[in-house]
């Protein structure tokens, strides 16, 4: 609402009545950013947690599937890492087949995403952050191979469009999961004087989504809020499925780390 108020005073104070109007758009632009990042959630009955946890399982599965055949074949790697992320979730016998099955689904010539995604967005589109949440679950998963070709980057960017993730913000997201995969299960490399290397030092910054030359608060701020944006307590409550919230906190994991880089090349 903010963002209105502001865009609306500005816009006039340039460009009279038609300014109002696009000071007005502009200002309701950032709202939607801005909600976007923060998530603005409604309390759900109990119904309504349990269709969101099914669309979401559902749904990401499905989408692993579309993803992993995005280039026209499945690699060793996307197979390994989904059989992994199956493990990882502590799925029982009937739930592991479901995912089996809902992952080649997604793989089969024919399969819509459009379709997949209205529907998730139909009972999910309130969550806000679990849609970033699945996006950030789906680019993990076309980094198996250790990158992310052009046929999957064009399908992430699809998926993130149907979403209504902004274009600019689907990058940024790339960009920061990129570089937390770099944290992945290990501490920084040190260098001279048991500094971290300047590749990792480069690659926490941008796992934290901040400049080089952001000032100590500015790094904390962002840290926090990556973190807060993936403790398990608020993923339960937006209706995330508990078997895939161990993914949530191996990513605050990676992030944590990027953060303790930071510090240590800074003398904190």
């Amino acid at each position: 609402m903010m963002g209105k108020v502001i865009g609306a005073l500005v816009g006039t104070w340039l460009l009279s009545i038609p300014g109002f109007f696009l000071g007005l758009f502009a200002g309701h632009f950032y709202d939607s950013i801005q909600k976007l990042s923060r998530g603005h959630f409604v309390h759900l009955s109990k119904e309504q947690r349990t269709a969101i946890q099914h669309s979401y399982f559902e749904t990401s599965f499905k989408l692993l599937g579309f993803l992993a055949k995005a280039d026209g074949h499945i690699s060793k790697e996307e197979v390994s890492h989904t059989e992994d992320l199956i493990a990882r979730m502590g799925l029982s016998a009937s739930q592991r087949q479901d995912a089996i099955s809902l992952f080649k689904q997604g793989s089969e010539q024919g399969f819509s995403a459009e379709q997949c995604l209205s529907e998730f967005n139909q009972i999910c589109g309130r969550q806000p952050r679990l849609k970033q949440t699945l996006l950030s679950y789906l680019i993990t998963l076309a980094l198996a191979d250790g990158v992310i070709d052009s046929s999957e980057r064009d399908a992430l960017l699809k998926i993130s469009q149907g979403l209504g993730i902004p274009s600019f913000v689907f990058e940024q997201l790339l960009s920061m999961i990129q570089a937390q995969a770099n944290f992945h299960q290990q501490g920084y490399s040190a260098g001279a004087g048991g500094q971290p290397h300047a590749g990792d030092l480069d690659k926490a910054y941008q796992a934290l989504g901040v400049q080089a030359s952001a000032t100590d608060a500015e790094i904390k701020k962002a840290y926090r809020k990556l973190i807060s944006e993936n403790h398990p307590d608020k993923l339960i409550g937006q209706g995330m499925p508990e078997e895939m919230i161990k993914l949530a906190t191996e990513r605050s994991q990676e992030i944590s780390t990027a953060y303790e880089t930071i510090q240590k090349s800074r003398g904190n």
